[in-house]
């Protein structure tokens, strides 16, 4: 039962004002990933689901580059080590950070990214349910490289959230519907667009952090769904603390009634605490997941990870409880050039899987700092055993 196999793995271990007017509900039906947990006619007293979330997605070109093969690019090897926590879970969610725009607008890397639609492919195949596009990088390449890359997701079946390609397609609001009967919204806004504006008239490209339209949209959401889902796109890069400005919008999206925020844009990890909205509900949030797979040297940026958490639906009140929260320490692994830079087998690992290996220079003492600083505000979250 993949409930049981979730616990054991937690044992062994981002809007513009128009957006208020979201009416129209687009959801999709998602049966839970092992048909054997639950029969839909043996619900239980109070259903329960499974979410996980990764941090960035940011492809550099030596990334991609060590994806090419003879007939185009193949990502999924880079996840093979961490694909089963997504795929064991009823939704898994990424941030991808980079449009998968493909070869025809030429892929490139740091500072205005395209990457190839063979990403999103490799996100699918690992047990993803769910991107969030709205980034500083969305607008890298124009208004064609989003509608590439949406015209992608939506070929693979992939749910996307952040960024659009019309007024009709940011209306329609995310909502992933479960076999036990609890339904998920996901909302993604962005700081900014690193100065690139947004086309006159078409705000729908991306979501921009907007107080009033957050607190519309969520409460929207959660007249539709029973949880909310909300990446936010904020924080300061490679500052391992988060900011006022996160905490107070972190307790604003809190008080308007989100279950979960998952942060990102640091590219290093940010604590988890949970936060108490103004009504008496509880929100979890992670300021930030840091790099899930880049190529970013340093070593905390090459330490991300993925957050686990259960969703308990009350079936007297139909409240959404938050439980027994998980993190699982991931490292970006791959062999240097002589120079020492990053270059090429590039793979995603478990950080205490790989103590054997020292990935990093003294893994074990590094992976009890993240440990450490990932619960300092959470000391109830678990963490895999060595």
């Amino acid at each position: 039962m993949k409930r049981i196999f979730f616990l054991l793995i937690l044992f062994l271990i981002t809007a513009a004002c128009s957006q208020s007017e979201r009416t129209i509900l687009s959801v999709k039906d998602l049966t839970l990933k092992n048909t054997d947990v639950q029969a839909k006619q043996d619900f239980p007293a109070n259903p329960k689901i499974t979410l996980s979330a990764i941090g960035d997605i940011l492809i550099h070109t030596p990334v991609y580059r060590d994806a090419q093969t003879s007939g185009g690019y193949d990502f999924t090897p880079m996840f093979k080590n961490v694909a089963p926590y997504l795929k064991n879970t009823t939704i898994s969610i990424a941030n991808q950070e980079t449009m998968i725009g493909g070869t025809d607008f030429g892929l490139s890397g740091y500072p205005a990214f395209n990457s190839p639609r063979e990403v999103g492919t490799a996100l699918k195949t690992s047990g993803i349910d769910v991107v969030s596009i709205a980034n500083n990088h969305t607008l890298d390449r124009g208004e064609k490289a989003i509608e590439q890359a949406i015209s992608h997701w939506n070929a693979i079946d992939m749910t996307y959230t952040g960024a659009f390609k019309s007024q009709p397609d940011q209306n329609d609001l995310r909502v992933i519907r479960t076999s036990v009967g609890i339904d998920v919204a996901f909302l993604s806004y962005t700081y900014g667009t690193n100065g690139i504006p947004v086309p006159e008239n078409k705000d729908y490209l991306v979501n921009l952090i907007d107080e009033q339209a957050i607190r519309s949209e969520v409460k929207q959401a959660n007249q539709v769904a029973d949880a909310v889902v909300v990446s936010m796109h904020f924080g300061e890069e490679y500052q391992r603390i988060p900011n006022d400005y996160q905490k107070k919008l972190a307790q604003l999206i809190s008080d308007a009634g989100a279950h979960v925020i998952l942060g990102h844009h640091p590219h290093v990890l940010q604590p988890i605490e949970m936060l108490q909205g103004k009504n008496g509900n509880e929100t979890l949030v992670i300021y930030s997941l840091g790099n899930f797979l880049s190529a970013q040297e340093e070593t905390y940026r090459r330490i991300g990870g993925i957050l686990q958490v259960e969703l308990e639906k009350d079936r007297k009140d139909g409240s959404v409880s938050i439980n027994q929260p998980a993190f699982i320490p991931t490292i970006v692994d791959y062999t240097p050039f002589a120079n020492h830079h990053a270059g090429t087998d590039f793979k995603v690992v478990p950080m205490h899987s790989s103590l054997q290996e020292e990935v990093i220079p003294e893994q074990k003492k590094v992976f009890e700092d993240i440990k450490h600083h990932m619960s300092q505000w959470l000391p109830e979250l678990r963490f895999p055993s060595l």
